[in-house]
């Protein structure tokens, strides 16, 4: 009876305030400050594979591009400064109009939702000390309004009985990352990030949490400004990562060819 009631308020709302979910562009039949249906904001699915880099979690098609212990070629190169990565779905589809409508459609009140996607990717028996949001540099957040990382972190902390803490900064300006080289990535964000009190961060299990994982550039600048702190062990956790499998399909029908690598330093062929 109480769902019943709940529809028909619903319905009366929407022919006051009428809206249309911003994914499916169907009429809202429910009273939310989401403006998306709940059947949308349900299509997101976990990422899989059989296959995944042991310490960043970059999924492939299959084992070739990694070594007897699991490491992709970036890894066993020591290019990662942080010690795991977890996300929760390919960044195509669904997710990827939610990130978009959440980022740059200013939709605030997705943060509750997106969180709850987060804390899914996670394995149920990690603990950690602190919870970071990936910052922003204060004039890009001063354009954007609000710093995304910020909103979706907060509820992840709480599930760990933590506040977010705030002691990693961006201390320069960088411009966009987007159509960057890997190369070009790193150097872009070189000497970009400062870790106020590190005290606080010496010796302590960090969270670090951000939106989107593309080639991990971003992560890895932040969390060896971490590591330099002396922290203990660095955990990325993002929401969506840019799936490259796709990628590694097309290159093999082709006609690429590929050698298994066994030792550290070897590239894909």
């Amino acid at each position: 009876m109480l769902s019943g009631i709940g529809r028909i308020s619903g319905t009366f709302f929407n022919l006051i305030f009428p809206d249309d979910c911003r994914l499916c562009e169907q009429p809202l039949t429910n009273i939310s400050r989401i403006p998306v249906c709940p059947a949308c904001l349900s299509l997101p699915k976990p990422l899989e594979a059989e296959f995944f880099c042991r310490a960043c979690r970059t999924p492939f098609v299959d084992d070739y591009p990694l070594d007897e212990h699991d490491l992709c070629t970036v890894c066993r190169e020591s290019l990662v400064n942080f010690d795991t990565a977890y996300s929760f779905g390919s960044y195509e589809g669904p997710l990827r109009k939610l990130i978009h409508l959440f980022k740059y459609g200013k939709v605030e009140t997705l943060a509750q939702p997106l969180s709850r996607f987060l804390c899914q990717a996670l394995p149920l028996d990690l603990n950690f000390d602190l919870v970071i949001a990936m910052p922003m540099h204060w004039r890009k957040q001063w354009e954007r309004g609000f710093n995304q990382a910020e909103l979706l972190g907060r509820p992840v902390a709480k599930r760990y009985g933590l506040s977010l803490a705030a002691n990693l900064r961006r201390k320069r300006y960088t411009k966009a990352q987007a159509g960057l080289s890997e190369l070009q990535r790193r150097e872009n964000l070189k000497g970009s990030f400062a870790v106020k009190r590190p005290e606080e961060i010496a010796g302590k299990r960090i969270l670090l949490i951000d939106d989107v994982f593309t080639t991990g550039a971003t992560l890895r600048a932040a969390a060896a400004a971490l590591k330099a702190a002396r922290a203990a062990r660095v955990s990325a956790l993002t929401l969506a990562r840019v799936d490259r499998r796709g990628f590694e399909r097309d290159w093999t029908s082709s006609g690429g060819r590929r050698q298994k690598v066994l030792s550290a330093g070897t590239g894909v062929t």
